[in-house]
């Protein structure tokens, strides 16, 4: 059996290991070893994080190993080895924000996903690269398909880890694309859930579209992820969490697929487009029924609704980002990048009554989309305009994610198109609470295309 090439990002995926936990031809330990072998082949070219609890963790895969062993494990993804990006508070492990204003901060305590995913017997290995407040400031971290691209953000860390097997899932955030895109850029499955699916008590990003999410080396294990952290900690208050059975929903053959072009059609790859209208075609051609702008007039008008959701979430997230930027800039001013000085202009020149009228326009657009659920079972559309483009200094263009993020629904990307021999993800976006039937439909695309 020829070995697998170690200079190419292989993922890890946990869960079909489970099987050979109770009967000791694997164990945690032995799984959390062969990522750490990743971690140290893959991190110094790649830098995905920044603090690491390597004692704790190899301690927690030996309980988890003696759970497997009695038949007794805490849950599906006891002993999984996982990493959380630095906006998500660790009792461990520093929360710094990707900002020199949070160097060395710790909040002495465990958000509310870091404290479910210990009771579920979760191993935290680290803390993984975040960009600055989880905006626009890119950091360290690079693509593991190319080192000269960026890892897309602000999940930078995360993706990267992810895709080279140092983690089998990481702990992302989205509130623009931050989910979704670095994980088509890295080749990973990205799920951004319902917005407040997952309780983000504990987590620096408290914006209204924000949401938790996973980056997984399967889809499967995205699913668990989110599952087993909302059983324990529920949603965002006042929210009813994520709906939906204890293991990933069985995949379905969708009937009805609506292609959504958004914003980002105009600035795709020639090469993204041509991967896109190819699957398309595969699923045609296995009796799926897709349809575009150009044949149904509700999505028509969805697209219409869509426009410009880059401004609209922009605004509403300037304003919602006042506080608390007021207090960094009163703190120390010169620690805080040109991105955040901008958010905070733009915040500056917003009103309450602008917002309120902004957080109208999203629900009517929300409204708007959520018309397309009685005919269609998921939006199909790109997850980035083509591969991670070269250069650090920027995270790449979210046009087709924002939209997901604007109209609150869950939104997957499954790793499998390409553009010029680089991966790219293959969005599609459900309804509202329905992120179980989202994943039904996600896993009966992926075994289409597969087959």
């Amino acid at each position: 059996m020829k070995a697998p090439d170690a200079t190419k990002p292989r993922m890890q995926p946990f869960l079909p290991r489970t099987a050979d936990f109770t009967n000791g031809k694997d164990s945690p330990r032995a799984f959390l070893e062969r990522c750490i072998a990743e971690f140290y082949n893959w991190e110094p070219r790649i830098s995905a994080f920044v603090s690491l609890n390597l004692e704790a963790a190899r301690t927690a895969a030996d309980f988890a190993t003696e759970r497997w062993r009695a038949g007794k494990p805490l849950s599906p993804i006891d002993g999984m080895p996982i990493g959380i990006k630095d906006i998500i508070e660790t009792i461990d492990m520093p929360t710094e924000n990707g900002s020199p204003l949070f160097a060395g901060f710790r909040g002495q305590r465990d958000s509310a996903s870091v404290a479910a995913l210990r009771e579920a017997g979760g191993v935290i290995l680290g803390k993984t690269v975040t960009t600055e407040f989880a905006w626009m400031h890119p950091r360290a971290t690079r693509n593991p398909w190319d080192l000269t691209r960026t890892p897309g953000g602000s999940s930078s860390g995360s993706a990267a880890a992810v895709a080279v097997g140092a983690i089998s899932v990481g702990i992302g955030t989205q509130v623009f694309g931050s989910i979704l895109r670095p994980s088509s850029f890295c080749g990973c499955f990205g799920f951004k859930p319902t917005v407040s699916a997952i309780n983000r008590g504990g987590s620096h990003d408290a914006l209204s579209q924000s949401t938790h999410g996973p980056i997984a080396a399967s889809l499967p294990e995205a699913w668990q992820v989110a599952y087993e952290i909302s059983r324990r900690a529920g949603g965002d208050p006042g929210y009813p969490g994520l709906y939906g059975p204890p293991t990933c929903p069985s995949p379905s053959k969708p009937r009805r697929l609506a292609v959504l072009e958004t914003d980002g059609w105009p600035v795709a790859s020639a090469s993204a487009k041509e991967a896109l209208q190819a699957a398309s075609a595969k699923l045609k051609s296995a009796g799926v029924t897709l349809l575009s702008r150009h044949e149904n007039e509700k999505i028509a008008a969805v697209e219409d609704a869509i426009y410009d959701a880059r401004e609209l979430s922009h605004n509403i997230i300037a304003w919602e980002s006042r506080w608390p930027l007021n207090t960094y800039r009163a703190r120390d001013a010169s620690k805080l990048s040109q991105p955040m000085h901008d958010l905070a202009a733009r915040a500056g020149a917003i009103t309450l009554d602008d917002y309120r009228r902004d957080i109208e326009e999203r629900d009517r657009r929300r409204a708007v989309y959520q018309a397309l659920a009685a005919e269609f079972d998921a939006c199909l559309t790109l997850s980035a305009p083509g591969a991670a483009p070269v250069g650090l200094n920027w995270t790449g263009d979210p046009a087709f994610v924002i939209p997901g993020s604007m109209l609150g629904v869950p939104a997957i990307t499954l790793p499998v198109l390409q553009d010029d021999g680089l991966p790219l993800g293959l969005q599609l976006l459900g309804f509202a609470d329905a992120d179980a039937a989202l994943f039904s439909t996600a896993g009966g695309v992926l075994a289409l295309l597969q087959a």
